[in-house]
């Protein structure tokens, strides 16, 4: 089987959700039938939300350096468990040698197959994945109508760095929910949980399945381009 090679740390506990979720998904008997997969949680990556909105410290950089140690480590391919770092996946796979899931574009191909291109998909995520409208990217080649939070984005913002990040789960989801509330109003069907922090306390917090992750999309097709069986 080929080696997964994870760029990690954006965050912490987004990389340890991912390759979790790899590990769960993947059937297997014994350790020897897993995946190899090979882990850069490189926390020197700044902040992509404050780089694409705030003109921060480009995380480019950083992530380059982890992907060339990934590769050069034998990583067969590379994912990551970010949505906003996916501003920089163009410029990123140019830097490399091996091929890189596109988490987001995988996301899209997966709501569409699944319900179509009449459904309404609403998005919680950060406000540099809002700006950048890299999500509007691959849901507009898919033709499928895209909603985000206005009113209640800043709730959503503050679960995810105040809360997630903080690991302060005491904070609750009053707030994210006002969000929900907004996109059900505005008619979205389904939404995307678009940071990996949301992702990655979907099972604390029990979000039901309306809320679609984009993280489980990327572990099963991670296992299936490595060459692993997924577990039913």
């Amino acid at each position: 089987m080929k080696t997964i090679g994870i760029i990690g740390g954006m965050g912490p506990l987004a990389t340890a959700d991912i390759f979790k979720k790899i590990i769960i998904k993947t059937k297997a008997e014994n350790d020897q039938e897993h995946i190899h997969v090979l882990i850069d949680s490189n926390t020197n990556i700044p902040d992509r939300t404050k780089s694409i909105i705030e003109n921060g410290e480009n995380p480019l950089v950083e992530m380059t350096k982890s992907a060339l140690i990934l590769e050069k480590a034998g990583a067969d391919f590379l994912i990551m468990p970010c949505n906003t770092a996916h501003y920089y996946f163009d410029e990123l796979i140019n830097k490399i040698n091996i091929p890189s899931l596109n988490m987001l574009e995988l996301t899209a191909k997966y709501i569409k197959n699944k319900f179509g291109n009449s459904v309404t998909v609403g998005l919680l995520a950060t406000d540099g994945t809002n700006k950048s409208r890299i999500y509007d990217k691959y849901f507009n080649e898919a033709d499928i109508k895209l909603i985000k939070p206005e009113k209640s984005q800043k709730y959503v913002m503050e679960f995810i760095y105040e809360g997630v990040k903080k690991g302060n789960y005491t904070m609750g989801t009053n707030g994210f929910f006002n969000a929900v509330n907004e996109l059900e109003v505005k008619g979205a069907d389904i939404m995307i949980l678009g940071c990996t922090e949301l992702s990655a306390v979907s099972e604390i917090y029990e979000f039901n399945k309306k809320f679609i992750d984009p993280m489980d999309i990327l572990a099963v097709n991670a296992i299936k381009f490595a060459g692993g069986n997924i577990n039913d």
